[in-house]
């Protein structure tokens, strides 16, 4: 059933009428998704993750991304893998629940309205893990969507 909140669709960062990356989350995570360039080796490509920062590119030119991240993340569990001409970056989020309106500080923030509904889901998303025997795939919000992070006592670190 939890497969039912997951993201229905990726957000685009878009810069200078160029995409330059997808992006989704969980309550746990952000996934980012980049298409690499043809002709350059998997070995070229490096991502380096920081606490509050990423970077990467092709080795021995500039960054591709040099960015601050919009939150802190777990390094130790951060991770990116190569798969089908795709960079997949998966940073653990440090507070697990946040609402990220964009992975890349100050970059294609979501607007409020998609913001709002990104939290609403993940509100759905903490529901479901709290209460697996229930289906929450067709619950709605009338109003304000509750902090997942904070409604009710806050998220449980079973």
């Amino acid at each position: 059933m939890a497969e039912k909140l997951a993201p229905e669709k990726r957000h685009s960062f878009i810069h200078n009428g160029e995409k330059v990356f997808e992006w989704d989350q969980t309550l746990d995570e952000v996934n980012l998704y980049i298409n690499l360039p043809p002709n350059v080796h998997s070995k070229q490509f490096y991502c380096k993750i920081q606490s509050k920062h990423l970077e990467l590119g092709i080795k021995g030119n500039p960054p591709y991304l040099n960015h601050d991240l919009t939150c802190p993340v777990k390094t130790d569990s951060s991770f990116w893998t190569l798969e089908d001409d795709i960079m997949h970056i998966t940073l653990q989020k440090r507070d697990k629940g946040k609402t990220w309106a964009s992975p890349i500080l100050g970059q294609g923030q979501l607007d409020p309205y998609s913001t709002d509904l990104e939290q609403k889901r993940l509100m759905l998303q903490r529901f479901q893990e709290e209460n697996p025997g229930f289906d929450f795939s067709q619950a709605q919000f009338s109003g304000n969507c509750p902090d997942p992070r904070t409604f009710m006592g806050g998220i449980r670190s079973d």
